[in-house]
């Protein structure tokens, strides 16, 4: 790639359009390119240079969960330990955004550390009391006690289960509310993320504060400053000069609060570097959720908002071992059904996919609508996959 923008260059065809396309093929920022460019220039090297790996062990795996996921309090503490050689900030985010995207589970202490002495512990203001139960594998699975009417699962009988994903958003969105930050929650369509958001959400001490911000396909930032108006309740007080109007945004952005806005990888580019531009006010204190399937792409191709994001937060698909014991008690319907039996129904239809299961368990409690004795067999199993794949 580099050797065909080089040419380009000599040529005096290359164009920045150029340029971009290739940073967000291979996931770099543009700035990055221009300078494989004036390298390759200089040295006649046209290949992109090969960074060396990198790996982070169990034990500083372990310590980032100590102090509860800061990478940069992670790499003063590797610093005061001494030892091999500390990679610098930037190398331990890349590497420890990478294990998180792919899945790698971080076990956070219930002490969060946050910036500024004068921040509350959030997870201390939730106050979480929660019950345990052993999973499959000696995997712990928590059940809230509180709040649990205020978030949609929209299948009768059917509760939220507090799983390590949920646990993890719960935190995220709480150390972001504390310190007004920026976070991208992602994942596959159906994975849920919309529950663990709307949960996380249910349990903030001051619900209030709560923002939602609902936005079309490719809004324009016009657009955009009118949905932030209504969200903050600015009703017809919103300027019509852009300047004026956006100032007044920011004066609303001074209390704090917490800015949800799903599906954002709808957005285009210039409305996320309208955002950006707001959150770098200095007068900010809003925290900003950006979440929905793909939000990690839509934000890595506007670097300078990406930069500014302070946890990446990965809702990954149930595993396999886990299955059973998280839908046994998502619903009561699943406890007597066996493991072989849930382990054939991931296998063929549910593809540990939270919404599909739940689609199955929506089937099921049709069915069983009014016995006695509710109890799933294969069979059952079978109907409730055909109406949605088909015969198998």
């Amino acid at each position: 790639m580099v050797r065909r923008l080089l040419e380009r260059q000599r040529a005096g065809e290359l164009a920045t359009r150029h340029v971009r396309a290739v940073a967000e093929t291979v996931g770099v920022s543009e700035r990055t390119v221009w300078r494989w460019l004036e390298q390759a220039k200089a040295t006649g090297q046209v290949e992109a240079p090969v960074r060396q790996g990198y790996a982070v062990s169990d034990e500083v795996w372990a310590l980032l969960g100590e102090v509860g996921g800061n990478v940069a309090e992670l790499r003063r503490r590797l610093a005061a330990a001494g030892g091999a050689s500390v990679p610098s900030a930037s190398t331990l985010h890349r590497v420890i955004r990478g294990d998180r995207r792919a899945g790698r589970a971080l076990l956070v202490e219930r002490k969060l550390v946050v910036a500024g002495p004068s921040r509350p512990d959030p997870l201390h203001e939730l106050g979480l009391d929660v019950v345990a139960g052993q999973g499959a594998g000696g995997q712990v699975f928590l059940r809230e006690q509180k709040h649990l009417a205020q978030v949609p699962v929209l299948v009768p009988g059917a509760q939220v289960v507090h799983t390590p994903a949920v646990r993890s958003v719960l935190r995220t969105v709480a150390h972001a509310a504390s310190v007004g930050a920026v976070v991208c929650l992602y994942g596959d369509a159906g994975q849920g993320k919309t529950v663990a958001l709307q949960y996380a959400l249910s349990q903030m001490p001051h619900p209030a504060r709560v923002r939602r911000v609902h936005v079309g396909v490719h809004p324009t930032v016009p657009e955009l400053r009118r949905v932030l108006a209504d969200a903050l309740v600015l009703g017809r007080r919103l300027p019509r000069g852009a300047g004026e109007a956006d100032l007044t945004l920011v004066n609303a952005l001074r209390q704090p609060r917490v800015l949800v806005l799903d599906e954002a990888q709808r957005l285009p580019g210039p409305v996320l570097e309208f955002l950006r531009g707001l959150w770098d006010h200095p007068d900010t204190d809003t925290a900003l959720v950006l979440a929905g399937a793909g939000s990690e792409r839509a934000l890595r191709r506007v670097p300078a908002l990406a930069s500014r994001v302070l946890s990446w937060e990965l809702v990954p698909r149930l595993r396999q071992g886990e299955v059973a014991t998280v839908m046994a008690a998502f619903h009561p319907l699943w406890e007597d059904v066996t493991a072989d039996d849930v382990a054939w129904v991931d296998e063929y239809v549910g593809h540990g996919n939270f919404r599909t299961w739940a689609k199955l368990t929506s089937h099921l409690t049709a069915e069983t609508y009014g016995k006695s004795r509710a109890v799933v067999d294969r069979r059952m199993l079978e109907r409730a996959c055909a109406r949605l794949m088909g015969p198998l």
